[in-house]
């Protein structure tokens, strides 16, 4: 019976890997071996893995097949910004972005195929929901680039891609430790930020995690029934509960808002937003709407957003206004997944079409 290593945290795969080799009556040290190919100098296949004997490699390729992502498209855009396109094995497909400024390399990453959650500014929203990811398909965004180049490990991660992070807990709070410890990819807690909509019985979950991760809310408007019309999460886990959940949360938090023409960017709403920061003194961060992202909406302009972030730092609310990354390449969030669908979906349809035709 084969198992996936890559699930399970590094303790977990500890365990099982000694037992295994124990049982073979291998010597300790091969544990010290094998244990570092998962993820700290990942090998592709165990064939890889040659400082380990030809006959040992074998027996770990049946009992434990490393899991690969298939890369199904690469963009690469002017300002540096990578998205990548992962084939999984049942044929779904994710996207990360790999976003380099200076010295720091962000990979966004997802935990979801798809999403349920509709948010009206969101590809992947409309994209629905097709499966939760396990830990090592998560994790696996991160070893396939170090596959990749090991130069292109990330610094920072953000669980800001496809998916609701805490909708996939048991999955994302394994792929945490993997993430972070030293037996895993060992990228500190402090680097690794976990984006949610706001819900409630996962959130407190993780608030009860002892590292120092942090916490991004997908906030998006300061009134109920504004965020209601943007995002239909506000019914089940309205925002005066969310708030309250907030202010009992340990660490700082941050506030992420897109800005939407004509939607949520007055500078009423922005007087509505920083009544919201200052009880958690929150950094807030202001990001442009991507255009790939919902076709029938509006970016703020250039002239509002500064405004709007003006009328922030007023209340004495950090706020930082970011820009948007990767333009000229499909790095809206969901957004390079249903270019590729549609494209797909038209050649099906044109290969009908000629099909009828010659019939």
């Amino acid at each position: 019976m084969s198992a996936d290593l890559l699930t399970l945290t590094p303790d977990a795969a500890r365990n099982a890997l000694g037992e295994w080799l124990t049982q073979r009556g291998e010597p300790a040290y091969r544990l010290r071996q094998v244990l570092p190919r998962l993820w700290q100098r990942p090998v592709a296949r165990w064939a890889d893995a040659t400082d380990l004997p030809a006959p040992l490699r074998s027996a770990l390729d049946d009992a434990f097949p490393l899991q690969r992502l298939t890369l199904r498209t690469h963009q690469v855009s002017s300002d540096g910004t990578e998205k990548f396109l992962w084939a999984l094995a049942d044929g779904e497909a994710i996207e990360s972005v790999l976003i380099p400024e200076g010295k720091r390399r962000t990979l966004c990453i997802s935990s979801q195929a798809g999403c349920a959650l509709g948010c009206v500014f969101c590809a992947t929203g409309r994209m629905g929901f097709r499966r939760n990811l396990s830990a090592g398909e998560i994790a696996a965004q991160v070893r396939e680039l170090i596959l990749r180049d090991p130069a292109l490990k990330p610094t920072n991660i953000v669980f800001m891609g496809m998916g609701e992070p805490l909708l996939n807990w048991d999955a994302v709070d394994a792929t945490l430790t993997i993430l972070n410890q030293p037996a895993g990819l060992g990228i500190g807690a402090r680097h690794i930020t976990v984006s949610t909509v706001g819900i409630l019985p996962s959130l407190a979950k993780f608030a009860q995690r002892g590292e120092q991760f942090r916490l991004a809310v997908s906030l998006h408007a300061p009134a109920v029934a504004l965020r209601k019309e943007l995002m239909p999460i506000e019914k089940k886990y309205p925002l005066p509960d969310l708030m309250k959940a907030l202010q009992q949360f340990r660490r700082r938090v941050t506030l992420e808002y897109v800005l939407i023409g004509g939607k949520n960017d007055s500078l009423e709403t922005a007087d509505q937003l920083a009544r919201l920061a200052q009880p958690l003194e929150a950094l807030v961060n202001l990001l442009p709407l991507h255009p790939g992202g919902a076709p029938d909406l509006t970016p703020s302009s250039r002239a509002q957003m500064l405004a709007f972030a003006r009328r922030l730092k007023q209340h004495g609310v950090e706020a930082v206004l970011r820009r948007s990354r990767g333009l000229d390449i499909s790095a809206a969030c969901g957004q390079l997944r249903v270019e590729v669908e549609a494209r797909a979906r038209g050649r099906d349809k044109v290969g009908a079409e000629q099909h009828a035709h010659i019939e």
